[in-house]
Order: C-alpha cells, then sequence, then structure tokens
C-alpha cells in the first residue's frame, strides 16, 4: 500500500514552479497522477496513479510530500483520514475501566486525535473523509473488538467525557474573568473547594485568568477536567509548566479518580508518565503524514521500548538511534576556569525575595537549576542576563550572554528563515549551525513557514535554536522541554550538550523534566524556599550532592531501571525507598 501525504503548511506553490507536477514521470506520459486543485490552490496526487518513483518527494523546494510504502493489511486498521493527501490514523488505544492508559510518543503521529475521537469530540471516517460513516457503521466496523462497547456506550449518550487540552496558554483567549467563576461554571458535583486545595489553586481562585502564569493555567485547566462530571477522562500533556513536585501531586490525583471511570493521559515526561500509568501503548509513523497505535504493554517495558527504538514483537525500529541513561554522577572536573563569580545576592520583586548563596559557574559546563515554581529561578536567570539588577551583591562578570527566556511569544513578522537571519547574519549559513543546532533540532522544515504559525512545539525548537546559535558566553534556556515530545526533548538536551563541548561555552538549563537535567548537566544550582514569598539558590554544586539536596526537599527517591539505567521513581515508603533515604542517596547509585 502506497500513500502520498501534502504537508499543506509546508506547500507553496505560489513560491516554487509547480516541481512535483513538471518532473512527474506519469504526467510527463499524460497521466494526471498529480494535478492543481484550484479550490484548495495546492497540488493533488493520486494514490492510485502514483508510480513511487519519490522524484516529487526530491524535487519539491519546500520538502512538503511524502510517498511512504505501507503493508497492506493496515488499510483495515484505517480509523481517520483528513482529507485527499493528509495525515491518517490506524488503530485506536482502547480505554480500561479503573485503569489510568498511558499514551507516549512524538509530536504529529495522531495522540490528540485519537482521544479527540475517544473523548467523542470527533467521528472517526473509517478513512471515507469524501463519505463518512453512521454510528452504526462505526459499529460494526469495530464489532467483537474491545472498544465496540465504549463505543456504543458513547453514542448512547452513556458515556460521559472530560478532556484537559493541550495548549493551556490559550485559555487566557478564550476566558474572561476570575478563575472562580471559570471553575464555578464547570463544578457539576460541588467538589470545587476540595479539588482547589488538592491543586493548590485555593490562593488563586480570586485572580483574573488573564494574570495567571503557565503553572497555574496547568492546574486550572486540570481543575476543570476534574470538576466534570465524566465517566472518561483525558488529559493531554498535564505536566507542561509544572514543577515536579506538583507534576507528582497531579499524578496522584489523576490515579485516585474512581475504579469506575476511564481515564487517557498522554505525557512526555518519561517519569512522570512510569509513575502514574498502569498500561501504556505507544504511537509511531511519520509526523503529518500518519500514525500507528501498537500493542499495549506494562507501562515499564512501554518505556524501555520508547527509549530502544524498536518494537520487537512487530519487527519495526522507528528510531535510528537508542536514547542512553548513566547511573553515576559525572566526574567533577575542578580545572576548569570561572566563568561568572557572584558573592551574596539578594533580590525582591512583588513581595517575593530571593537570596543567592556564592558562587561559581564555569567555562565548558552545563549547569541545571532545579527547584519548584516560583522560587526564583526565572528571577536568577534574568538577573545573569542583565534584564534585572540584584538589590544587594554583585554578579561578576563581562560575559556575553544569549537568554531563552520560559513563555516565548512570538512578535517577529515573518518566515523563521527570515529571523534566523535577522539575528545571526552570516551565522546561519555556516556548516556548525547547520550541523550542530539545525539538523538535530529537524529545523529544515521550518524555515519557510511563518514563525506566528508555529505550534507551541516548533517554536520552543526554534527559540532553543536561536539562543543557541547567537555568538555568546553562557547560554540561558529557561524550561526548554515545554512542549517538546519525548525525542524533542532528548535530541534538544544531546544539541545543549554538544554545542557547550564543541565551543567551549558554557549554559544554564532552567527545567522540571528530570531525564532531561539528568542527560545534560555537569552541575546543580538548587533552589529552595515557600514558592511566591521567599527562595534561596545554593550552588552550583556536584551533581550528587545538588540532587540529594533537591529530592530531599522534594521529599522524593529515584531507583533506576535494569535494563536501561533511566531514572524511576520509587513509591514512597518501599522497600527501596526506605533504604536509599537511610543511605542519603535519593538519585545515583553508590
Amino acid at each position: 500500500m502506497r500513500i502520498a501525504v501534502l504537508l499543506k503548511d509546508r506547500c507553496q506553490p505560489k513560491r516554487c514552479n509547480l516541481e512535483c507536477i513538471k518532473y512527474c514521470p506519469p504526467v510527463r506520459t499524460g497521466s494526471e497522477t498529480i494535478v492543481m486543485n484550484e479550490e484548495l490552490g495546492k497540488p493533488v496526487i493520486s494514490e492510485q496513479l502514483c508510480v513511487g518513483c519519490g522524484i516529487c518527494v526530491h524535487k519539491c523546494p519546500f520538502e512538503a510530500i511524502k510517498i511512504i510504502g505501507l503493508p497492506e493489511e493496515l488499510e483495515e486498521k484505517i480509523v481517520h483520514r483528513y482529507g485527499v493527501n493528509s495525515f491518517r490514523l490506524y488503530g485506536l488505544p482502547v480505554p480500561k475501566k479503573g485503569q489510568v492508559v498511558g499514551i507516549i510518543g512524538p509530536n504529529g503521529i495522531g495522540k490528540t486525535t485519537a482521544i479527540s475521537i475517544l473523548s467523542g469530540l470527533m467521528l472517526p471516517n473509517l478513512g471515507r473523509y469524501d463519505s463518512p460513516p453512521d454510528q452504526g457503521e462505526i459499529l460494526e466496523r469495530f464489532s467483537g473488538t474491545e472498544i465496540h462497547d465504549y463505543f456504543k456506550k458513547l453514542f448512547d449518550g452513556e458515556l460521559r467525557t472530560a478532556i484537559k487540552p493541550q495548549y493551556v496558554d490559550k485559555i487566557a483567549d478564550t476566558y474572561k474573568g476570575r478563575v472562580e467563576k471559570l471553575l464555578s461554571n464547570v463544578d457539576d458535583l460541588g467538589r470545587l473547594d476540595q479539588v482547589a486545595r488538592e491543586l493548590s489553586i485555593d490562593g488563586i481562585l480570586d485572580r483574573d485568568i488573564q494574570t495567571l502564569s503557565g503553572g497555574e493555567l496547568q492546574r486550572v485547566a486540570i481543575a476543570a477536567t476534574l470538576l466534570r462530571d465524566a465517566d472518561a477522562f483525558f488529559f493531554d500533556e498535564p505536566s507542561s509548566y509544572l514543577d515536579i513536585y506538583q507534576r507528582l501531586k497531579v499524578a496522584e490525583i489523576i490515579q485516585g479518580i474512581s475504579p469506575e471511570k476511564y481515564v487517557l493521559v498522554i505525557e512526555h515526561d518519561l517519569a512522570v508518565m512510569d509513575f502514574i500509568s498502569e498500561l501504556a501503548y505507544l504511537m509511531y509513523g511519520s509526523e503529518g503524514a500518519y500514525g500507528i497505535v501498537s500493542q499495549p504493554r506494562v507501562v515499564r517495558v512501554a518505556i524501555n521500548v520508547y527509549l530502544d527504538g524498536y518494537l520487537r514483537e512487530e519487527n519495526i525500529r522507528f528510531r535510528d538511534t537508542e536514547i542512553r541513561f548513566f547511573p553515576k554522577p559525572p566526574r567533577e572536573e575542578s580545572s576548569r576556569a570561572g566563568l561568572i563569580r557572584f558573592g551574596k545576592l539578594s533580590k525582591s520583586l512583588d513581595g517575593f525575595t530571593l537570596t543567592v548563596d556564592g558562587g561559581e559557574i564555569r567555562v565548558a559546563e552545563v549547569v541545571g537549576a532545579v527547584g519548584p515554581n516560583a522560587i526564583g529561578k526565572t528571577t536568577f536567570v534574568k538577573m545573569l542576563a542583565g534584564e534585572i539588577e540584584p538589590d544587594s551583591g554583585k554578579i561578576d562578570t563581562n560575559a556575553k550572554v544569549s537568554y531563552k527566556p520560559q513563555y516565548i511569544r512570538p512578535s517577529f513578522d515573518g518566515t523563521v528563515r527570515e529571523l534566523f537571519i535577522e539575528s545571526i547574519g552570516p551565522g546561519f549559513e555556516t556548516g556548525f549551525f547547520n550541523s550542530e543546532i539545525a539538523h538535530p533540532m529537524n529545523l529544515k522544515f521550518l524555515f519557510d513557514r511563518e514563525l506566528k504559525s508555529l505550534s507551541g512545539g516548533e517554536l520552543q525548537r526554534v527559540a532553543i535554536s536561536l539562543c543557541l546559535a547567537r555568538d555568546a558566553d553562557i547560554y540561558l534556556l529557561d524550561e526548554p522541554s515545554a512542549y517538546l515530545d519525548s525525542t524533542q526533548r532528548m535530541a534538544a538536551a544531546k544539541t545543549i550538550r554538544s554545542v557547550i563541548e564543541k565551543t567551549a561555552r558554557t549554559a544554564m538549563v532552567v527545567d522540571h523534566d528530570v531525564y532531561m537535567i539528568d542527560m545534560i548537566s555537569d552541575s546543580l544550582l538548587v533552589f529552595s524556599g515557600e514558592p511566591m514569598k521567599q527562595g534561596k539558590a545554593t550552588g552550583p554544586l556536584p551533581m550528587r550532592e545538588g540532587m540529594n539536596m533537591f529530592l530531599k526537599q522534594m521529599d522524593l527517591t529515584f531507583r533506576r531501571d535494569a535494563d536501561t539505567n533511566r531514572p524511576r521513581i520509587n513509591k514512597k515508603g518501599s522497600r527501596l525507598d526506605r533504604e536509599q533515604r537511610e543511605k542519603g542517596e535519593y538519585y545515583y547509585s553508590l
């Protein structure tokens, strides 16, 4: 089976010579394999007439065409197709009553489409986008399968659903007014006070939606979902913008949803996915072209398979390289020269006070910054970037700074290519930029897109790359994992690590994803205190000392997976948890 996909956001017929039509061998012999659709303003490729030569794929200047060969038997599993030459989804995860079911996979392969179908937001068209089936035909198609009964209840109105959307920062664009009013409107069971306390948002109920931070918006969105009188709950990336403590608290709340309910979770923080779910489905495919839902696996096995990049039962390799973790902390490099030195610092802002112990950031070092939200991490980064001055103390440096902020709000009018050319000039054409930044961050397909048209994950990749591409002595990256899928997070970590090692520059990375911090950091700056009131920064510390200090204040221990060495959260009070606490080893093995 051959599928032809046109990535419409890349296709720009007005800026090319229609090479796809011009060079197509069947077209040159009189066949209408590729024709221009005047209504769409885009070419349409006939999958029946396409010979699979791939010439159009290579000739398209915007790499907007994918011609992919798939097994014939997949056609029987098609669940949804968005249109001619458009994305198609094969298979669905099956919700299980009383279990938290996870969905793991890269962006752009249909995870959100799957939960939109399962939540009733859209009907699966079984590939018939031009003559969609009715509910009876859908039930007939799934007759004899586990998901048939679920759809029957959904279509009969016996299954109420609630969904937490992926992009919570858009809530402020849709809703106006106070948090309490928004939540009261969806409080079907009178549980607002209880849920607000559990999510620690009882102190912001009087606040206007427009004034909330990303983490506060995320918890409000989760609360709005939990307050619904629903039978099936869907959480699309509930961890974004939350600190580790908040992520695990949300995970515990989601696990506590009644055993009579269905719960599905899409999550890119693999440590949280491991903690929250019992069963997980891997999804793989080609971004924007197709997505395939694999067989369910116990979550530990599912994550290990995902890191390995190989589905043994299906004999499919979906990633070229496996992702590795190391059980011991990196060796300390005492010979590194100091780049930034600072004595005791303090800064007060809006009733919050940050104090910083004296420390030193060294050349060719990646410093991870960890701690709860609203504890002063971004404030310290802004002091290093020169955006704000400390009230007392001094930062001793002449270092040139490149800064990626936590929240990315695109104001540039133009394409990604134009943004890079304006920002870094000739650096855009260098081999180093293309091989060390653009290629691993997969920017090639974004260069001709308008910046303001990009998704959250695409914007994040551009912002990280732009930060690293600037000529600077230190790169400050605030929450680079936000909206990136698990594979993209690992790619970003490797890119940051590689740039620092090859240029002998320095980076500070603020993030809540333990896997990313583990992969990227040489040392840790640990923030503690009382969120929104007072914070204290200690370090940079060696990784073992820093992780122990951080996780002790978080009241968490991690063990290492026997097969992959990836960090796994210990159940509180378990044998391993008790033993590690007694030894004072909260993260690394001895």
